[in-house]
């Protein structure tokens, strides 16, 4: 049975004039464009997102000569050929093409469905993921409209008509801007608006019901143009998510209206691996029953009243300052009972038990007392402690304090251009040259000295500073290209490369030099808060057309090593230092490097070991197969210094 295709966009190639199917798949599948000329598909192709393209195939036409012609443009689609006699010499040619599905349009439109409903559901299943889930018409959380250029609803599914109350006459041909909810200001939505303006765009709609309530929409945005690369229409994915963010607002609300207030942050300490293991569906059910079952002993429910619900398994409960005071408890004699209570509980699910544990932050106040919880909840979970007391601001301010002279400090570098490169060698093991260098950023301050990104990159990632640090560092590390004759590496974070900016000034990049582009090596860091895969995916064949190759960090160090060698597909692995430098004396560090040296010659994968600090370490590499080699016996990171 075939499901879920309104997140398909769909390319008709041909007239269809004499086919039975065309009036079939024009009712089964709601994003269509159509063309005729072969030029017109291409260009269909380059300026959408394309996911199905059905070719009609007449007698004498040259479709399997452009299809083969055009095999490096159509990789990525699914490619159905439409046929209205069957030629086995056509099948043949099918079969070299690696086409999809061979279809007749004699066929009855059972076994039409039979055909192609196992092969998209396979592709839905892997590529329809919008919004951090997978589109779903059974899941009452996604939606999906259209709009038109100028706002205007042209369609709903059922799902955005149930969210938002009125039927699908009612929303078509209405404004988008007439659902927001009142307390987005008109202005605020055209900032929105111009901000969409033929591009993808990602961001949070807050919409009005037609009985006024609010329901708050992470929303995708995806543009729709013609073979004249005119913009026609939107197609919008939709994720409600008032659980998360109405329970936010409700809590900040809360803040405010308390003269002082007691406050909990709660986190479950295990969802990251919660998040890796299980499906969406299920981590939304163990918080569900999380929450539920928080405030379960008579204790924490005769001080509070409600657990409020604030994503990633992070919870927050809240009192008045007066109540607590009434309650005559000692705060940090209560919160720990609190945490004991709830680690010693098991969590029971379809018959199965989650043993999940909580890290707590509390502090009591008003102004920043959220901020305040916040911080104090990053503290305890660095610290290792089950329950801080985030009263004391002066914690808050001193770093507050530090991280503002850092985040000056790398206003006034970035200024006088002192984000600069250092370049540290990379050795082949068996000519003992250098063959590549890494390009690690470094910081000049005002007194000339030279500080390691360990001093300033992590303070500044969530600033406006991070984007220009990383464009400074694109570009002298390119600018070198020019001058030397060996490889340059260079680091990107997942973060970096799910930016746009960061990818067009890359791509910008590439054309502009070329004829060295050969020479660039992207070194992947791991990034926990990544989430756009497909993103980072599309960017790596991209470059690699380019002659890039892709290298992975740090390989290795955690139980996801193997697991990004299958998705990224890299040239070279960089075996993580501290394996290297416990190389010499332990057994299994040693084991584990011939491990990962044999698995990458099976793979027809480069190696390279990182923290080499002396020549013992060097043999052994040797010895092992290890392909090259970095580290302080070699060079330390240094400026090049080429004129």
């Amino acid at each position: 049975m075939l499901k879920n295709t309104d997140c398909l966009l769909i390319l008709l190639l041909g007239d269809f004039k004499n086919s039975r199917m065309f009036n079939t798949i024009s009712r089964n599948f709601k994003n269509i464009l159509k063309c005729n000329s072969y030029e017109d598909a291409l260009s269909l192709m380059k300026n959408n997102r394309i996911d199905l393209i059905i070719c009609e195939n007449k007698k004498g036409s040259s479709l399997f000569s452009f299809l083969e012609k055009e095999q490096k443009h159509i990789q990525k689609q699914l490619l159905f050929v439409l046929n209205y006699d069957l030629d086995t010499s056509e099948l043949l040619k099918s079969i070299e093409l690696k086409l999809d599905a061979y279809l007749l349009d004699s066929s009855s439109k059972k076994e039409f469905f039979d055909k192609i409903s196992p092969i998209i559901n396979s592709y839905l299943k892997i590529n329809s993921k919008v919004l951090g889930e997978y589109y779903d018409s059974s899941n009452k959380n996604i939606s999906l409209f259209k709009i038109n250029q100028k706002g205007i609803i042209t369609y709903a599914d059922d799902n955005f008509c149930s969210l938002s109350q009125y039927s699908r006459k009612e929303l078509i041909d209405t404004n988008l801007i007439n659902l927001k909810h009142k307390l987005i200001s008109n202005d605020e939505f055209n900032m929105i608006w111009n901000n969409i303006n033929n591009k993808n765009w990602k961001g949070i709609l807050r919409l009005s019901t037609k009985q006024k309530d609010s329901f708050c929409n992470k929303v995708y945005i995806v543009p729709v143009h013609d073979i004249n690369n005119t913009l026609t229409e939107y197609i919008c994915f939709s994720h409600c998510i008032d659980d998360f963010v109405s329970d936010e607002d409700e809590l900040k609300s809360k803040i405010e209206s308390n003269n002082l207030s007691v406050l909990a942050l709660i986190s479950i300490e295990e969802y990251k691996i919660l998040e890796k293991f299980y499906s969406s569906e299920l981590i939304e059910r163990i918080e569900k029953n999380f929450k539920e079952n928080l405030l379960l002993n008579s204790e924490h429910k005769e001080m509070f009243s409600k657990v409020y619900a604030l994503g990633k398994g992070r919870f927050a409960v809240i009192c008045a300052f007066n109540d607590y005071m009434e309650t005559q408890k000692n705060l940090k004699v209560y919160f720990d009972n609190f945490v004991d209570i709830i680690n010693s509980r098991v969590l029971f699910i379809d018959e199965t038990e989650y043993d999940l544990n909580i890290v707590l932050s509390y502090s009591f106040g008003k102004y920043m007392l959220f901020e305040d919880v916040t911080q104090g909840l990053e503290e305890a979970i660095v610290g290792n402690k089950s329950a801080f007391n985030s009263s004391d601001a002066s914690i808050r301010g001193l770093k507050l304090a530090k991280n503002t002279e850092i985040i000056q400090m790398v206003k006034i570098a970035l200024d006088n251009y002192n984000i600069i490169p250092y370049f540290q060698p990379i050795i082949n093991n068996k000519t003992e040259k250098i063959e590549k260098y890494e390009s690690l950023v470094r910081l000049i301050d005002e007194n000339n000295r030279v500080l390691s990104p360990g001093e300033f990159l992590n303070v500044t990632k969530k600033s406006e500073f991070y984007s220009q640090i990383t464009r400074r560092v694109l570009e002298n590390s390119f600018k070198i290209l020019e001058k030397i004759n060996t490889s340059i590496s260079i680091n990107l974070s997942a973060l970096d490369i799910e930016k746009e900016l960061t990818r067009e000034l890359v791509y910008s990049l590439l054309e502009k030099y070329k004829e060295h582009s050969h020479k660039i090596v992207f070194e992947l860091l791991e990034d926990e808060e990544a989430k756009d895969f497909t993103v980072i995916k599309k960017f790596i064949r991209r470059v690699k057309k380019e002659g890039v190759k892709i290298a992975l960090d740090d390989f290795g160090s955690g139980y996801s090593s193997f697991e990004r060698v299958l998705l990224y597909e890299p040239d070279i692995i960089k075996i993580d230092g501290s394996l290297i430098k416990n190389i010499e004396y332990s057994d299994s560090s040693r084991n584990l490097v011939e491990t990962i040296a044999i698995f990458a010659k099976k793979q027809n994968i480069k190696t390279i070991a990182e923290y080499v600090e002396n020549e013992k370490i060097f043999n052994i590499l040797k010895e092992i197969g290890i392909d090259y080699s970095q580290g302080f016996y070699f060079g330390k990171p240094e400026d090049l210094k080429l004129s």
